[in-house]
């Protein structure tokens, strides 16, 4: 995926650039051609309107999420070790002296890990580097791979011992291939894959392919949560929902082309 996304800028594939762009071509080509022009503006428009809101984002989240299901025994699920994908960080944060943090994504991936550990007493790996090529150091000098900030969470916040760290990872798919030769290593084949619902179907998919046996373990659902008529009202939450679950999408489109 990160090769499409490489080729063609991310900011012109998804919502909200991607329907701006089509209400600027509707728009441009009106004079010449009123009746297209219309149209193509005019459905930019209302996608726009569609997808900003939590209801709207549900018709692209539900399909996603309903390719996996919450882990209801994970202590009878045969696993070896539980593996917690990143997600994103706030940089510098000052008030933890400069060290890079998970964002609210990751966080939430990490409190269903400790969970998780807590319920079952496995082993942990966290994965994730820097998304970029070779790492750096922030504010205090120290490594800012995901993986450091989420370990360190993780034990000072959650009181959850973390076994291995793999920071070297950009992507999905090298999340898998690190983690999997570390786990490999120490004779760990099956594991329970920790990331939200929406990431799931890819994120198994990519560990599957690197030779681990997997046990979904997902985490925030969001599309049952669309039911009231406030789901309806615009808002950046519902068009968040929308960006990361066409992301998605494309990714699981791209991965499948990639290894057909």
């Amino acid at each position: 995926m990160l090769d499409l996304l490489n080729a063609i800028p991310r900011a012109f594939i998804l919502p909200p650039a991607n329907l701006f762009l089509l209400i600027l071509i509707g728009l441009a080509i009106w004079r010449r051609w009123p009746r297209a022009g219309r149209i193509v503006a005019g459905t930019g428009l209302a996608a726009l309107a569609v997808l900003s809101t939590n209801a709207g984002a549900a018709f692209l989240v539900r399909p996603l999420e309903s390719m996996t299901a919450p882990l209801l025994a994970p202590e009878r699920a045969g696993a070896q070790a539980i593996v917690v994908l990143a997600a994103g960080r706030l940089q510098d944060a000052p008030e933890y002296d400069g060290r890079d943090i998970p964002d609210v994504l990751a966080l939430a991936r990490l409190r269903y890990a400790a969970h998780l550990q807590r319920r079952t007493g496995l082993p942990l790996l966290v994965s994730g580097g820097t998304g970029t090529k070779g790492l750096h150091a922030g504010a205090n000098g120290n490594s800012n791979a995901l993986a450091d900030a989420m370990a360190a969470a993780l034990r000072e916040d959650f009181g959850v011992p973390v076994k291995w760290i793999e920071p070297r990872s950009r992507d999905t798919f090298e999340n898998a291939s690190f983690s999997a030769a570390l786990l490999r290593a120490d004779g760990v084949r099956r594991i329970l894959l920790v990331t939200d619902a929406m990431h799931m179907p890819r994120a198994r998919a990519a560990f599957e392919r690197a030779g681990m046996e997997v046990v979904s373990a997902p985490t925030l659902f969001f599309g049952g949560q669309a039911r009231s008529p406030g789901a309806w009202v615009p808002s950046a939450e519902g068009m968040r929902r929308s960006w990361y679950a066409m992301y998605e999408l494309l990714g699981i489109a791209w991965y499948r082309l990639r290894h057909s």
